[in-house]
């Protein structure tokens, strides 16, 4: 391509209506959806790389994708113009000029996300899509107690799903985090690099504890076991959101995006 150069973009989306991230025959993707949107703007065939794939019904503040590209257009342009292209479930909030050799998903050294739940007797409507519902009460202290326990590098096999396909089950959380607000309590997770439903396996266990199924102390047997069947079930996907990426070499990209309910953690 002449006079090429690579760019990247921070994208939000509402997962609801896809299928998940990644392209998939016949089903409703973001990935899709973007490339189709990028290509129609930049008037050329786009395939963009993203920091990492959600599953269907996962959210976005703040996914970033790289992509090359011969277009020459004012970042402004970019954002209003691919934004034009897009589903309203989907936007480009930034773009960034970044080095050849970026990527991605390889050039970044972290993930956060944040899982919420809507805890009230009765679900929500409005909240139906983007949170977890979860009717007992949640004591928030019992669930940081027993968090603790998964901070720090450990062997999470306990809590990644049994079709994922990464090497190892060795991840470093470096925080795990929790709030309430209201009826909302938040769970904010950063970490190198997560398995396949790490998250949302976590968030169903520190339901166990702060609804009293189970002590805290649960938490860090069931690491231990290293086997899923001895945890929780996987949680809804409805209230996890993908809120940051790390990128210390690429100072000039925006780390994190927002807290999807305002949450100060």
């Amino acid at each position: 391509m002449t006079d090429s150069r690579t760019l990247a973009l921070g994208i939000e989306y509402c997962g609801t209506a896809f299928n998940g991230w990644q392209v998939q025959p016949d089903r409703p993707s973001v990935q899709s959806a973007l490339e189709e949107a990028l290509s129609r703007f930049a008037d050329h065939p786009v395939k963009v790389l993203c920091a990492g794939r959600t599953d269907a019904g996962v959210h976005a503040t703040h996914q970033v994708v790289s992509f090359t590209t011969s277009a020459s257009r004012a970042p402004d342009g970019w954002i209003r113009g691919v934004n034009a292209f897009l589903p309203r479930t989907v936007a480009v909030r930034w773009v960034r000029a970044v080095p050849d050799d970026f990527h991605a998903r390889f050039s970044a050294r972290s993930r956060t996300y944040e899982y919420w739940i809507w805890n009230d007797p009765v679900r929500s409507p409005i909240h139906e899509n983007a949170t977890g519902w979860v009717f007992r009460p949640l004591a928030v202290e019992r669930m940081r107690e027993g968090a603790q326990a998964l901070v720090g590098e450990h062997d999470f096999t306990s809590f990644r799903a049994a079709e994922c396909q990464a090497k190892s089950p060795v991840r470093t959380v470096t925080e795990l985090s929790l709030i309430r607000q209201g009826d909302l309590v938040g769970v904010r997770i950063s970490a190198n690099a997560f398995l396949q439903h790490m998250v949302r396996n976590i968030v169903g266990a520190l339901i166990y504890v702060g609804t009293g199924r189970e002590a805290p102390g649960w938490i860090a047997e069931v690491l231990a076991a290293r086997r899923r069947d001895v945890a929780a079930p996987t949680f809804s996907p409805s209230g996890l959101y993908l809120t940051g990426v790390g990128y210390p070499e690429n100072p000039e990209l925006p780390q994190r995006g927002r807290s999807p309910f305002g949450g100060v953690f």
